[in-house]
């Protein structure tokens, strides 16, 4: 089993993988090729990808049942003791430089004239 998911390519792409696979959501292609084929559809998917990001998943022998690849995306497989695993990029908090206004709200506003 194959799994090919791609993100923002060009819709030529997209038509050239549903000659293998079976695209049962957008940009989301399923199917069952050999090998030799996956390896030359994931060629492909890299070569005309452009700005767009995809990852390919297949069924393997291994202690998961399978496998994944990325291209130009942010995550990335590490390999852990024998498991893949994916590796996030850390993301800072954004902290803003000025406090929020206060005394905005309508519950501010009862407080402050005494309405109830």
């Amino acid at each position: 089993m194959t799994i090919i998911i791609l993100t923002r390519c060009p819709t030529g792409l997209r038509g050239f993988l549903t000659r293998w696979l079976m695209e049962i959501s957008p940009g989301v292609f399923i199917g069952g090729p050999s090998a030799r084929i996956r390896e030359v559809l994931w060629r492909e998917v890299r070569q005309y990808s452009g700005t767009g990001r995809a990852l390919l998943a297949y069924t393997t022998d291994n202690e998961q049942g399978f496998t994944f690849e990325t291209w130009d995306h942010k995550w990335h497989p590490i390999d852990y003791e024998g498991i893949t695993l994916i590796r996030r990029p850390k993301t800072q908090p954004t902290i803003s430089a000025t406090p929020p206004p206060t005394g905005w709200s309508k519950a501010a506003k009862r407080r402050r004239y005494g309405k109830r």
